[in-house]
This record gives C-alpha cells, sequence and structure tokens, in this order.
C-alpha cells in the first residue's frame, strides 16, 4: 500500500515526509523510540500516519500530543498488549468493520475504512512486465496457512480433541462471518490449560486470542486445500505460494510472487483469480479483492458481507457460497469469455472511480 498513500497524499497537496525503521518487534524497541522521538521533534508535525497500527508509534504520539492515524489490513492485528489502542492519540481504521465494532465494545476509538487500489500503478507494473505469469485459467497468490494445529491439540483429552475438531469443522461450512470467537468458552479455554498445566514444562498456557487465531488458520488452511486440490483435478489452476510441502496435486506450482512487481500480472493474465479469505475477518473486504479488480482481474470470492454492499454480485465480480457452487460458477465462467471479460471490466472501472487512496486518505486525514 506504500506507492498508492504517497501517491494519494500528492494529489491531496498534503506535505509530509517518510521515516523509515525496520522494527522486529512493534512493542519493544528503545532505538526506534528515541529515533522516532527525536525525528518527531525537528517537525512540528500535525499527524503521524502508518499502515498497520503500531504500538511504539502510538505510546511516543501519546507522549508528546500528536495525533496518530493508522489504517490496518491485518486481521487480527497482531499485538501482544491491547493497552496502547486506548491512548488518546489515536484514530484506528479498521478495513473489517466486524472487527472495528468489536474494538469499540473495548472502549477503543476503532473506525470502520475499507481499503484501497492505486489502479495506475498496477497498470505501470503489468506493462513492464507482461510476459512474467501465464494465461491460466485459475490462479491462487497468497499463503496456505499451515499450523501446528496438530501438536497443540495432541495433548488434550479426547473430548476436547473433539470439541477443536468441531469448531473448525462449522467455521469451514460457515462463509462471510466468523465463529470461533463465540465457539470458544471460558470454561472451555479452562480445561485445556488444565490438560496444558500436566504436560508443559516450560508453563504454557494458551491465551483465547491465540487459539482463535489458531482455529481460524487451521480452518483456512484447509479449506484453500481442498478448494485448490479439487479445481486442479479439472482445470489448469496455478498457485502462487512461498509456503513448502503443500499438499496439493496437479496444481501448476510458482514461487511467491512479488506483491508490486509480480502479482499484478498475475491477476491480469488469469481467467479467474480466486480469494479464500482468511477465517479471522468477519465482514470485510481483504486487500486481495481490491487488488484483482484493480489490475483487470476478474474476482471469484468467498462470500463477505463488506463485498455484497460495496460491489453489484455478478456484474462487477462473483461469489461462491459452497464447494459446488465454486466449481460450478469456475465452469460456467470459463465457458463464457464474454461475460466473464464484461465483469472483470466492471470490477475495473467500480474501484477505479470508488477505491482510491486519494478519497480514503481525504476522509481520514482532512475529514472530507
Amino acid at each position: 500500500m506504500n506507492e498508492g498513500v504517497l501517491n494519494g497524499l500528492k494529489e491531496l497537496n498534503i506535505e509530509y515526509d517518510t521515516f523509515f525503521y525496520q522494527l522486529e518487534d512493534w512493542e519493544e524497541d528503545t532505538l526506534f523510540v528515541e529515533k522516532f522521538s527525536a525525528h518527531l521533534s525537528k517537525g512540528g508535525y500535525d499527524c503521524v500516519f502508518s499502515i498497520n497500527y503500531v504500538p511504539l508509534i502510538s505510546e511516543v504520539c501519546e507522549e508528546k500530543g500528536i495525533r496518530y492515524v493508522s489504517w490496518v489490513y491485518d486481521s487480527p492485528i497482531h499485538i501482544r498488549d491491547l493497552k496502547s489502542l486506548k491512548n488518546n492519540c489515536n484514530e484506528i481504521y479498521f478495513f473489517d468493520r466486524g472487527q472495528a465494532e468489536d474494538y469499540r465494545k473495548q472502549g477503543i476509538d476503532a473506525r470502520h475504512m475499507t481499503l484501497a487500489v492505486d489502479t495506475g500503478f498496477w497498470k505501470k507494473q503489468i506493462d513492464a512486465n507482461p510476459d512474467f505469469a501465464p494465461v491460466s485459467e485459475i490462479s491462487f497468490v497468497g499463503k496456505l496457512y499451515g499450523t501446528e494445529y496438530k501438536f497443540f491439540i495432541s495433548a488434550l483429552d479426547k473430548y476436547l480433541q473433539g470439541y477443536m475438531e468441531g469448531v473448525v469443522s462449522a467455521q469451514g461450512k460457515i462463509y462471510g462471518g466468523n465463529l470461533i470467537p463465540e465457539l470458544i468458552t471460558d470454561e472451555m479455554l479452562e480445561k485445556m490449560n488444565a490438560e496444558y498445566a500436566k504436560v508443559a514444562k516450560d508453563g504454557f498456557q494458551m491465551g483465547r486470542r491465540e487459539l482463535e487465531f489458531l482455529l481460524a488458520c487451521e480452518t483456512t488452511h484447509r479449506e484453500r486445500i481442498t478448494i485448490l486440490n479439487l479445481l486442479a483435478q479439472h482445470f489448469d489452476v496455478h498457485l502462487y505460494t512461498g509456503d513448502e510441502g503443500t499438499g496439493i496435486t496437479n496444481a501448476v506450482r510458482h514461487p511467491y510472487a512479488d506483491y508490486s512487481t509480480q502479482m499484478p500480472v498475475v491477476f491480469h493474465n488469469s481467467k479467474i483469480n480466486l480469494n479464500i479469505s482468511l477465517k479471522t475477518i468477519s465482514t470485510g473486504m481483504p486487500l486481495r479483492v481490491l487488488d484483482i479488480m484493480g489490475c483487470g482481474g476478474f474476482l471469484l470470492s468467498n462470500f463477505q458481507v463488506e463485498l455484497a454492499e460495496y460491489f453489484s454480485l455478478g456484474q462487477e465480480c462473483v461469489v461462491y457460497e459452497s464447494l459446488e457452487d465454486l466449481y460450478e460458477k469456475a465452469v460456467y465462467y470459463l465457458a463464457h469469455d464474454t461475460e466473464r471479460e464484461q465483469i472483470a471490466a466492471a470490477g475495473y472501472e467500480r474501484v477505479k472511480r470508488d477505491f482510491t487512496f486519494r478519497e480514503r486518505l481525504s476522509k481520514m486525514l482532512l475529514g472530507k
């Protein structure tokens, strides 16, 4: 998102500069705090902006009384301590409205803002390297979210193992919603940690947020493997991932595609681009959705509430609601080139018009 944000700031004539620092820990880094604090002291800044929320930035801004605006594209946000989220300097925008609502219930100034796409930047990348990716029937770009789920449940009794499997199975049948937090009760978590206490020599205990994320990743992993194996039996499927040992047969395997230079070519050259959302995303549209359409690609996605709210389904993009529905729609749209291309073109025009960085940044930074 960096290029899109910088281009958007220029279009809005907002004066800015950038501060680069490679944080290894977003919550503990004394050198960063010293350097960033000194940098802010020199500039007379009105605001600090970051992509994703960084607790250390918030702490520095809170101390100096400077407004801190962050735009979160991760789900969930990967921080250990949530205390800094309540700092007065914060204006935190989440792409997932469901996530924002959950944080607001905890007294956090959590706001909702869909993500954006810079179609002009993507076009330059596609024109610069048009032959990077082959023309293919179906492509998927992304992680497979392999987990240590089996390791963590192996220490549990049969009832708890069965319950965890039930949670994963139930979530796997739901599109456009995250059931997992409701299914993990405090009593269940206490029983799990009682079991871990018997075998963990290091005193390991499972936290609620960690368990929810583990189960969401495991569910997503199984869904992605199942879908790709199913489609690869019938179509020309190309997988772009950095994950090893995928367990997927028949699909054409490619290394990780560079986000800025190679991914847009894959989206542009694929007849169908899959989006299979991480299960932690309750309502929102992940960045992949907008990037696919912003590259002129045809999007076939699992159902997400906000996708249905912001786009005309069947005219600007297509969603599936089950494995059977996914397969049938893949068959149909591969056989109907003109209709598929019209939908891709309509999706491109929609994001080009209504999902710009300029418009999003104007709302977040200028309130317009």
